[in-house]
């Protein structure tokens, strides 16, 4: 069955921090606090037009959820609960800080039906944690992991690549020790500069450079292919393009792109294709045959592979073939081959 959130903003609430890069009102697109009232009134209003055979869940995100008191977080979740009994709702996600978990919150959490939290990782390197205030050691997300797990609870994790004081290669490591965590999931978001942040004066005084697209690009599809392989779900990459991060002056630098995923996907095609081509000696002709699903991606935004590629790149569509296949010059690769030799 499809999955669908209803999305409830509670924007800084709960957040015992300030990160250098955080600009909570500006990345939700909201500027008040979601009272515990309101959360029935936007449950059922997404249940009226939501398809009823599918899996939906009810997603806290915005704030430090576990970060707010004890006794609020109980009323949010006691009005979830009566949807989740009914069978209209089948689990709450949430999102929260490493730092901001413990076995109580967990024993409450597991009680009204909690099925997924994601943690604000951000880094697994203990220096750019210190340069953006994240202000806790590592090991916290170490703790906080295996304590969720053990109330079967699943595991999410964000990263952000181009932190202050971070590189390609650090930022990969990052991922590397995310797969060692075991997560079920995982989002990916390239570090954005954002207006009314310590990180845009950090910008401003030469003090932190972003990453170019390019840049993000190239290390995105790394730590991608990684967790992918490593059977992690990559559930969202790049920031919702949100009217209010479009609006001018809100991003002050770094490599927004509306279709970032995308841009990721094409260029792992890419560098699969033309490895093949350096493989194979074949700079006659590349023929692909792909699921309809894919075109898009093989061919890039744009059509950008099929210009880099040139006119001897054909790229047709077989509906034999299933989302993790592809044929090439009558061999068939899968998935996992791909995103393999995006690491070599």
């Amino acid at each position: 069955m499809k999955h669908y959130n209803i999305p409830i903003f509670i924007n800084h609430v709960g957040c015992p921090n300030s990160c250098v890069f955080c600009s909570q009102e500006k990345i939700n697109g909201m500027e008040t606090d979601i009272k515990p009232i309101e959360v029935k009134n936007i449950i059922e209003e997404y249940l009226e037009y939501l398809p009823k055979k599918s899996t939906i869940e009810v997603a806290f995100f915005g704030g430090t959820f576990t970060g707010i008191s004890f006794g609020l977080q109980r009323e949010y979740l006691e009005v979830v609960k009566p949807f989740i009994d009914k069978g209209l709702v089948h689990g709450i996600r949430l999102s929260t800080r490493p730092d901001c978990i413990d076995n109580k919150i967990l024993e409450q959490l597991k009680k009204f039906g909690v099925t997924a939290i994601e943690l604000g990782v951000q880094s697994l390197n203990q220096k750019v944690l210190d340069l953006t205030e994240r202000n806790y050691p590592v090991e916290a997300v170490e703790k906080a992991v295996a304590l969720i797990k053990r109330f079967d609870i699943d595991v999410g994790i964000q990263l952000m690549l181009g932190l202050p004081g971070t590189t390609e290669e650090l930022d990969f490591e990052t991922a590397k020790r995310t797969v060692e965590l075991k997560p079920t999931m995982a989002r990916i978001y390239p570090t954005l500069v954002l207006s009314g942040t310590k990180m845009e004066k950090m910008y401003n005084e030469g003090i932190y450079t972003p990453y170019s697209l390019e840049e993000a690009v190239k290390v995105g599809k790394k730590v991608y292919s990684l967790l992918e392989l490593n059977d992690i779900k990559v559930i969202r990459v790049g920031l919702q393009p949100s009217e209010d991060l479009r609006e001018e002056g809100v991003i002050v630098a770094g490599p927004f792109h509306s279709a970032f995923r995308e841009l990721i996907e094409g260029e792992i095609y890419l560098d699969f294709i033309q490895s093949l081509i350096l493989l194979e000696n074949n700079k006659n002709f590349i023929e692909v045959y792909s699921n309809e699903k894919n075109i898009s991606k093989i061919i890039g935004i744009n059509g950008v592979n099929k210009k880099k590629l040139g006119d001897k790149f054909f790229v047709k569509i077989d509906k034999n073939l299933n989302l993790n296949e592809i044929l090439i010059n009558g061999k068939k690769y899968g998935r996992k081959d791909i995103l393999k030799r995006i690491l070599v």
